[in-house]
């Protein structure tokens, strides 16, 4: 791609309120914000609490042979959109349209504005063709795929890609503005954060939404995190506007700052770049599952170049352990079973690991039984689903364990901790 221009100095007066006028807010010589706001939202796409609503940013970038607009907003949210947009440009100067990402908050009022400017051409990254067809139905869009180095020229502006993929989705992709050092980032650097002031360094404090998004859009995705930061870094950046809250005018590099922060596993400075580090975490009723669990943590202990590490589930709360699993090569769960199952804690655990990326981990299972025995099967499935590696049949003990029996353990430790070192 094109090296950009440097970062211009922006000198540009913006509206008090923008909920007030409906108008466009200007945010650089040549883009004004056309979104809508969403105060009154509490709950975003089942999962996210969202205590202070969010806004579905879009943005027009007007240059001196036409106009394009990148991102729209939900549909129930097309009136507030049209009218800014109408604010500051007429539809037939509309020559291009740009999705980064096609989720209905972006895309919604997609078929009413190709509609109202029959002459744009639509853009979508290269992955994006099949989700348009699927949430578009019974709308056919002509449009242009495109990937990291193509551009679009508005004369004395350009519009340049980036495909940033699984950031949230398979099709995310940012758009560059050089000439004035604008990040169209979709996704990417936002929050869900409704403050009609608009700006980073005029709105409320947002740093945990900031974070708390990071957390349950971005972190699954780490490694494309990196990968985008590597894209993005040499950018001369004035201003990321993402599609969810504020526009990041002030200190804009901060943000890729704490991203890149975010994205690297923390315990890495702590164990050498030799080192395995495997986690054995257990509940046990009756302390069954808990001799098995010391053994068989004593047998991972002989093995060099594996550090194991011992954890109560009745102790503490899921999400350290999130962030511990995070880190790990390797991970072991001890459950006894009961009614025919694993039990809550267990499970509330395995269904928090959605949130980080585990895929390529590898993991065991074992646990004391009285009568049937099902947990162990089932937690090994369950780690299976995760895509993590189980190179172990799990082991079970009926009841107390045995001297003999606990002898197993420890070699079952022994065992996982040595799969861990076979890459090596």
């Amino acid at each position: 791609m094109t090296a950009p221009l440097a970062t211009p100095t922006l000198t540009v007066q913006t509206a008090a309120n923008p909920a007030d006028t409906r108008d466009a807010v200007a945010i650089s010589p040549s883009v004004h914000w056309i979104g809508a706001l969403d105060p009154g939202l509490r709950t975003f796409d089942i999962i996210l609490k969202t205590a202070n609503g969010t806004s579905y940013n879009s943005y027009l970038v007007r240059g001196s042979e036409g106009v394009a607009v990148i991102d729209t907003v939900k549909e129930s949210f097309s009136a507030e959109f049209f009218s800014r947009l109408e604010s500051v440009a007429r539809y037939e100067e509309i020559k291009y349209i740009v999705l980064n990402h096609l989720e209905p908050d972006h895309s919604g009022a997609l078929p009413e504005l190709m509609r109202r400017a029959p002459q744009a051409r639509l853009f979508i990254s290269k992955k994006a063709q099949v989700m348009l067809k699927a949430l578009l139905k019974g709308s056919e869009f002509e449009f242009t795929s495109v990937d990291t180095g193509d551009s679009l020229s508005l004369g004395d502006r350009t519009l340049s890609f980036l495909h940033t993929p699984f950031l949230h989705w398979p099709d995310t992709q940012c758009t560059y503005l050089p000439e004035e050092g604008v990040l169209f980032s979709g996704d990417v650097f936002g929050c869900h954060f409704c403050d009609p002031r608009l700006f980073n360094d005029r709105v409320g404090d947002f740093r945990f939404s900031f974070e708390y998004y990071y957390a349950h859009i971005m972190r699954p995705f780490k490694r494309y995190v990196l990968n985008a930061l590597a894209l993005i870094d040499p950018l001369e950046l004035a201003i990321i506007a993402p599609t969810h809250g504020p526009v990041l005018r002030d200190n804009p590099r901060n943000y890729l700052t704490r991203y890149r922060e975010l994205s690297q596993p923390a315990f890495n400075s702590e164990v050498g770049a030799d080192e395995k580090t495997l986690l054995i975490f257990y509940i046990s009723s009756y302390g069954n599952t808990e001799r098995m669990a010391q053994a068989i943590y004593a047998g991972a202990c002989q093995v060099e170049g594996v550090r194991a590490s011992l954890y109560d589930l009745e102790g503490s709360e899921v999400a350290p352990f999130v962030d511990l699993i995070e880190g790990a090569d390797g991970i072991m769960f001890g459950t006894p079973t009961i009614n025919g199952d694993s039990v809550k804690p267990v499970w509330d655990l395995l269904s928090s690991l959605a949130l980080i990326e585990v895929r390529g981990k590898r993991g065991a299972v074992f646990g004391s039984f009285g009568w049937s025995g099902e947990a162990v099967g089932l937690v090994e499935d369950r780690l299976k689903g995760l895509k993590i590696q189980v190179p172990l049949t799990g082991k079970q003990v009926r009841l107390i364990p045995t001297d003999a029996e606990l002898a197993e353990c420890q070699q079952f430790g022994v065992d996982m901790a040595r799969a861990l070192r076979s890459d090596d």
